[in-house]
């Protein structure tokens, strides 16, 4: 499978295809992660999500698209949303940091597939500098929870599928933009010891998830995502139980 901007993100392609997203689908639920393989079940696009991804079609040149696509971005009037006039404002605060900018002048969007853990692999960068570094925008709510997010995955994936392709191990950095009332921005290199870290902890997992993917192992149910509240069937419970939740 030839993987384009218009199939990356196909049923296909994530049949075909691991990504850093689907292994931390299987990280969260396997059932989950198999079930929207299958096709069978589809994560919901939150608002945050789309902030993002407005964030990000400004600099992949393809916003007017996007907004066209998006009817939700805009009220009953046809005019833009709280969330996404703050979208609007973080890319006017980004567009006026050089370092920042420096950073996002790479090839935007670039895919790449490479096999890695015994599994094809595919990826999509934000900002690829040849020969200098791997660029990734991110729009979170503070740095404080950035860690939560294990960007770290994805900077030893992405640091991997390039130097299967070209030989060369770049350094991985976060371009980072918050919504904040006033937007903070940074950029977070990624040590190479947590992205080897990462790399270690994707291997000792890979073997499990791809029999799960294929089938040969049943996937476990997490029980708390809403997929497993979607599938679930009603059992008697010891009204107790919830007083030690508490």
């Amino acid at each position: 499978m030839i993987l384009t901007s218009e199939n990356y993100y196909s049923q296909k392609a994530s049949e075909n295809y691991f990504s850093v997203s689907q292994y931390k689908d299987f990280m969260k639920c396997e059932a989950m992660a198999v079930a929207n393989i299958r096709g069978e079940y589809q994560q919901p696009m939150t608002k945050a999500l789309l902030v993002g991804s407005f964030v990000d079609s400004y600099f992949e040149g393809t916003l007017p698209e996007f907004m066209r696509e998006n009817p939700e971005l805009f009220t009953r009037k046809k005019e833009l949303r709280s969330e996404f006039r703050k979208a609007n404002e973080i890319i006017g605060r980004v567009k006026t940091d050089p370092l920042f900018m420096q950073f996002m002048s790479g090839e935007k969007q670039k895919i790449l597939v490479f096999e890695m853990f015994g599994a094809l692999w595919k990826m999509k960068m934000d900002s690829y500098l040849e020969g200098v570094c791997i660029a990734d925008l991110k729009v979170v709510a503070n740095f404080k929870n950035l860690p939560l997010w294990r960007y770290d995955l994805q900077g030893a994936v992405y640091q991997a599928g390039v130097e299967a392709q070209t030989g060369e191990r770049l350094p991985f950095y976060l371009a980072v933009a918050t919504k904040e009332r006033v937007t903070d921005l940074d950029i977070f290199q990624i040590p190479q010891s947590t992205l080897d870290a990462a790399l270690d902890e994707i291997a000792e997992q890979m073997g499990h998830y791809i029999m799960v993917k294929q089938g040969i192992v049943e996937p476990e149910y997490c029980g708390q995502c809403d997929y497993c509240k979607s599938v679930k069937a009603a059992t008697i419970r010891n009204y107790n139980e919830l007083l030690l939740e508490r």
